[in-house]
């Protein structure tokens, strides 16, 4: 079996889309704005990691501490140096052992995403 995708619906649609292309590396792949629907479809260049986003003007704001998206950084530090200087708030970075080291942010629309 293979992880298709996540999704999530959400008010801030196209600061959603704008958040996990310059900080996750993600590319939009498929885009159905131009059929009615306001749904695109992330996915880095092998097409393994997608993300599905869904406008949804009621949608609420996500504040769950039990789930994460999670993404490898090439660089950890300049990650998060850049997500400080856009406005977001990373949590320091955690490393519980040496030779992990990862920090938490929040989406635009409230998704726990973690940089490892």
């Amino acid at each position: 079996m293979k992880f298709v995708h996540v999704t999530i619906q959400t008010k801030a649609f196209e600061e959603e889309i704008a958040f996990f292309e310059k900080f996750a590396g993600l590319a939009v792949q498929r885009d159905l704005r131009p059929m009615g629907s306001p749904i695109v479809f992330l996915a880095d260049a092998e097409g393994e990691t997608n993300v599905e986003i869904i406008e949804n003007p009621e949608a609420e704001s996500i504040d769950c501490e039990q789930i994460s998206i999670g993404f490898h950084a090439e660089d950890l530090e300049e990650t998060r140096r850049k997500l400080s200087e856009s406005g977001f708030a990373p949590t320091p970075v955690i490393s519980p052992m040496s030779q992990v080291r990862f920090f938490f942010v929040r989406d635009p629309a409230g998704v726990r995403v973690q940089f490892i």
